[in-house]
């Protein structure tokens, strides 16, 4: 049985070795295919250790977990299957049971950030300057949720290209996984904590279109007249159907305890329209709100066209913004 996953090609038959392959495309007239290591069996108990390497699940990326985070699940299409109205405001309040799941942070192979059906993901917050706009921000850091973990082993003392493997990351052959956190990467952890943090992440399904939504708060920026707060939240769109859609529009209602009410109507999102089919049926990408209050929320509704030329609104789930003591904002990761 083969597996393809993006540019990842790895064969798992009964009589083979589980051997991992990877494509790199020279150009468009030539293309090698290099063994990268021996797929494992994936943990249906249990949690994945520092310095594991795995492929994506979804988007086939090459990876390596730094740590994990026990994040609050709040997956509306579980405790209420009925179809709700769109433009019915009532459930952004309705309490919906969460429940625990462990996500990893990781870091991604920039080897293979041109060709992740995806925004590479940035952890950013704000800097240490005075204007309330300046944002931080490190490339090819990403949040995978343990089901997304397809662990690999290598006989490779630096299999993955990132500019903070070395730093926090370092080779010990007597381990399994053999890559070890270096101090580097525990004081980070330390001292990025607020900044880091996966505390709750939000699921939706509309017409076979799941949305998923983890919230991420920045930091705040005071000026004389007022405090401007900030939060970073990541989408992913999945299709699980069989039939091919495309995300046209985007509206957002965005709600501020100060008592505003902003609505926000666009073409597609960061200046895509995706699409999403059944051999490529994800896309993820990141955006930022700033609120001149310390908490609020959002929602809203992506409208998506079928193959079909049937088109509906897929629900955004509302999701809380909640700022964080931040007395002292950080400078930097490292």
């Amino acid at each position: 049985m083969r597996f393809l996953i993006k540019r990842l090609t790895f064969s798992c038959a009964s009589n083979c070795s589980r051997s991992l392959f990877h494509h790199n495309a020279m150009n468009s007239r030539c293309v090698q295919l290099a063994e990268v290591g021996r797929l494992n069996t994936p943990k249906n108990q249990g949690k994945y250790d520092t310095g594991q390497l795995f492929l994506h699940r979804v988007f086939g990326y090459r990876g390596v977990i730094l740590f994990p985070w026990l994040a609050r699940v709040y997956d509306r299409d579980i405790p209420n299957k009925r179809e709700r109205s769109i433009e019915d405001t009532s459930h952004v309040s309705k309490e919906v049971k969460g429940s625990t799941h462990t996500f990893y942070q990781v870091l991604i192979d920039s080897r293979d950030c041109p060709h992740i059906r995806a925004q590479t993901e940035a952890v950013t917050f704000l800097g240490n300057q005075e204007s309330s706009r300046s944002l931080y921000a490190i490339p090819g850091l990403d949040y995978v949720a343990h089901e997304d973990i397809l662990p690999y082993t290598t006989t490779e003392k630096q299999p993955l290209q990132h500019e903070l493997f070395d730093k926090f990351l370092m080779y010990t052959s007597e381990k399994d996984p053999p890559f070890a956190a270096q101090e580097t990467l525990r004081a980070w952890q330390k001292k990025n904590h607020p900044w880091l943090e996966l505390s709750d992440v939000h699921k939706e399904t509309t017409e076979n279109v799941r949305i998923t939504v983890i919230p991420f708060y920045m930091g705040c920026r005071d000026s004389q007249t007022s405090s401007v707060y900030w939060w970073r939240y990541c989408i992913r769109l999945e299709n699980l159907g069989e039939l091919t859609v495309q995300l046209r529009e985007r509206h957002w209602r965005i709600f501020s305890l100060s008592g505003t009410l902003e609505t926000v109507r666009g073409r597609g999102v960061v200046g895509q329209e995706p699409i999403l089919s059944k051999s490529l049926p994800a896309f993820q990408y990141s955006s930022h709100v700033s609120l001149q209050a310390p908490s609020g929320h959002m929602w809203g509704t992506f409208r998506m066209e079928r193959e079909d030329g049937y088109t509906f609104d897929c629900r955004i789930p509302p999701f809380s913004l909640e700022s964080k003591n931040d007395e002292s904002n950080p400078s930097g990761f490292i």
